[in-house]
């Protein structure tokens, strides 16, 4: 990293900065269901609130894809800058106006529904964040320097989980107990927008792709790349790269994503606790996909994923027992539970940038990436629904099936992929 030029890390740090805005805002709703599952989704029945709540948080993911399809073509065709802007934008302004939103007790069945439009707005905006900042941050750094930066840029969500963890906690205890029902829920939707403000100021001075310039110049690019990506040449590699995330998407949300919900609901931990370990969760996610991108550049994009979708199918049930146990060493656990079960998406943005050509390279990069959401994206809803559907001491086996489904998924394909560690772009 440090030896990147300053245009370089520019376009490095504004496209982490970007995909860390979307795990501060998905982060924050995760950390808040309890209470957003009273305040919009009331009911005798605190399990169906719940699954409610998870089911707004769910279709903004549902719409990623359609913004991938978007921001990815309108990338392809104006450039790579120009959509980063307009969806740190977007994004930003959706995060911020969950936090003025009337509840269930103003206005009555009116909060979960425009709860929801503004979830489907956000989700179409963050659908296009991914592919435009991986694509131009991979096209413009050196060939063996990708893994790395790969690593770091898809860090990111985890480092924004990170900044919410920390956020929870801070506001947990400035706004204790009722409080936080009344006002401490919507700061920290007002604080989302900090760093989409200092993300758009970064992007705002960053250079355009060269390749997309060069290809741009040379009138080469794809009038209908969507077309080409799933019914042409690339639908191969579209597929692939689609199940692969769709496996990656399945192991991540069903895992850290459900793990406040995990704590707080079936482990009884309270919010300063949850917020507490979720620090460490997220922590040890950010460090160790910087290491996983790493390491793809050493040994190959496919044996690093591998490696860590192996690991997590033999200790996700061990450590899923003791994390919900609350036994010593629970920090200890917390910490190798999220290092190996949530980090083998590290080589991920060179992986799916690698291949595929500069002209459709936004489009299917991104479609391909938010594509995995459709399917992926039901995980907590499936975890919660399978743990609450079992006798207490079969819930961390129920979560670690969970997981385990995930990751048969992403192995198939992996396995059918090719490597491209070593290809020219």
């Amino acid at each position: 990293m440090l030896s990147l030029t300053v245009a370089q890390k520019k376009i490095a740090i504004g496209s982490f900065l970007g995909w860390s805005l979307d795990g501060y805002d998905i982060v924050l709703m995760l950390l808040v269901v309890p209470s957003i599952s009273q305040l919009f989704f009331p009911s005798k029945d605190p399990v169906f609130s719940i699954l409610a709540t998870f089911a707004s948080y769910t279709v903004t993911l549902i719409m990623r894809p359609i913004g991938s399809v978007i921001f990815g073509i309108y990338g392809d065709k104006f450039g790579r800058k120009k959509s980063m802007i307009i969806t740190i934008l977007g994004f930003s302004v959706a995060t911020f106006a969950v936090g003025l939103l009337p509840t269930y007790a103003l206005v009555g069945v009116l909060a979960p529904v425009l709860l929801i439009m503004v979830r489907l707005i956000q989700g179409i905006f963050a659908g296009g964040e991914w592919g435009s900042g991986a694509v131009l941050t991979i096209e413009s750094v050196p060939k063996q320097k990708r893994g790395l930066v790969s690593g770091f840029l898809q860090s990111g969500f985890s480092f924004g989980f990170f900044l919410a963890a920390v956020s929870f906690q801070i506001i947990t205890i400035v706004f204790p107990g009722q409080m936080f029902e009344e006002i401490g829920w919507r700061i920290l939707f007002f604080t989302g927008i900090i760093p989409g403000f200092v993300a758009l100021f970064v992007r705002l001075s960053m250079e355009e792709s060269p390749l997309w310039v060069r290809k741009s110049k040379e009138g080469g690019l794809e009038k209908t790349p969507l077309r080409s990506i799933i019914f042409g040449i690339h639908r191969k590699e579209f597929l692939l790269c689609a199940t692969i995330m769709t496996g990656l998407v399945y192991m991540y949300h069903g895992s850290i994503s459900i793990l406040p919900t995990y704590l707080g609901q079936f482990g009884n931990f309270q919010k300063e606790q949850v917020a507490l370990i979720m620090i460490y969760a997220t922590a040890s996610s950010w460090i160790e996909m910087i290491l996983t991108g790493w390491l793809s550049q050493q040994i190959g994009r496919k044996k690093s994923m591998l490696i860590f979708v192996f690991a997590s199918i033999l200790i996700s049930i061990p450590l899923a027992s003791a994390i919900l146990e609350n036994t010593y060493g629970l920090i200890l656990y917390v910490i190798i539970f999220a290092f190996v079960v949530s980090t083998a998406s590290g080589p991920i943005p060179a992986y799916f940038s690698e291949r595929f050509p500069t002209q459709i390279r936004n489009s299917a990069a991104g479609f391909s990436y938010n594509a995995g959401l459709i399917f992926g994206s039901w995980s907590p809803l499936i975890a919660l629904y399978l743990m609450s559907s079992v006798p207490k001491q079969m819930i961390p086996f129920a979560l670690g099936i969970n997981i385990i489904i995930g990751a048969i998924i992403l192995i198939i394909p992996t396995l059918l992929s090719r490597e491209t560690k070593e290809i020219d772009l």
